[in-house]
């Protein structure tokens, strides 16, 4: 019996072929790589999230919790009430404000510091790496109280300055006005953060080889040229790291807002998701409630970075 005649792939099939075969042979290791740490992340948050989920469909309050009375369905009312309450949405335009400012911020002042880190001398190089690991390791509540401190109306180290360079700030409370407060607690944020940023950029600086930065030299590209078609390109995994780690931690801020402005400012002025789901659900006793803010914050949180991620693979 005859076989039938095998017809030879077309060169452009071949090379299509040839071009696929690598790219699914790494993204398969790049899975099984990944798979441990993959498993890890899904045992430890998948039942949090589940039952924060749970938690969020039911009337569940103090009664509940002690167990003195039965958990009551409620099914999406908890979310048609923070959708309904015009307070979450003047607190979550305040927290997606404030963690854009912070995030940018951080990225800004950690970049430029990481560019000054690569062209010093080994000894600023190295005070300047202490000064900013110190920031990085200062405990959150401590830096917190540290900068109320400093800002304090009657006996900060700021006011006076200020007021000994002819400013009229003797007195003057950082905290009262919503504003002032919020960029207070942004500057705070913004010097336990940057050093992640630093480290990060100051890394992918230094491992960029000195040949690439000499040949754009040769080929007469200057300064700016050089770092915006040459070393940012090649930064941008890293730079997108640090964004999402910054979006993240920005946007689910607590510690710094609720001790800076005592629980969240005058009338509730200064407040955040995170610090709004924690008067809910403890100071009200209302957790169904509490726990919806945070699903609504985790699913912002993912939408956000998947976008981010999306566009940064999609940028030529």
């Amino acid at each position: 019996m005859a076989l039938p005649p095998v017809t030879p792939a077309a060169p452009a099939d071949r090379t299509r072929s040839a071009r696929q075969g690598p790219h699914r042979d790494d993204g398969r290791a790049a899975l099984l790589y990944l798979a441990p740490a993959a498993v890890v992340l899904l045992a430890l948050m998948a039942y949090p999230i589940y039952q924060l989920v749970v938690i969020s469909l039911h009337d569940y309050g103090q009664a509940q919790a002690s167990g003195a009375a039965p958990l009551v369905f409620l099914g999406l009312e908890n979310y048609r009430t923070l959708l309904g309450d015009p307070q979450f949405w003047d607190v979550l335009a305040a927290t997606v404000v404030f963690a854009a400012v912070c995030v940018v911020a951080t990225m800004l002042v950690g970049t430029a510091l990481a560019v000054l880190a690569s062209r010093a001398g080994p000894v600023p190089r190295t005070l300047l790496f202490l000064a900013a690991l110190g920031a990085w390791a200062t405990p959150t509540m401590a830096g917190s109280y540290v900068w109320l401190f400093l800002f304090d109306q009657d006996f900060g180290l700021v006011n006076e300055v200020l007021s000994s360079l002819g400013l009229p700030l003797s007195g003057h409370s950082w905290t009262f006005e919503r504003l002032s407060a919020f960029g207070l607690v942004a500057a705070e944020i913004v010097w336990c953060s940057f050093p992640f940023v630093m480290v990060t950029v100051y890394a992918g600086i230094t491992a960029i080889p000195r040949e690439v930065v000499e040949a754009a030299a040769l080929d007469g590209a200057s300064a700016v040229r050089t770092a915006t078609s040459v070393v940012l390109p090649i930064l941008r995994p890293l730079l997108a790291i640090a964004t999402i780690q910054s979006i993240i931690w920005d946007f689910k801020v607590f510690t710094q807002i609720y001790v800076m402005t005592g629980g969240g400012g005058v009338a509730g002025q200064n407040l955040v998701l995170n610090v709004f789901a924690y008067q809910k659900a403890f100071a009200g006793e209302q957790y169904g409630l509490g726990a919806a803010i945070g699903v609504v914050m985790t699913v912002l949180l993912l939408a956000v970075t998947g976008l981010y991620v999306r566009a940064q693979r999609w940028r030529p």
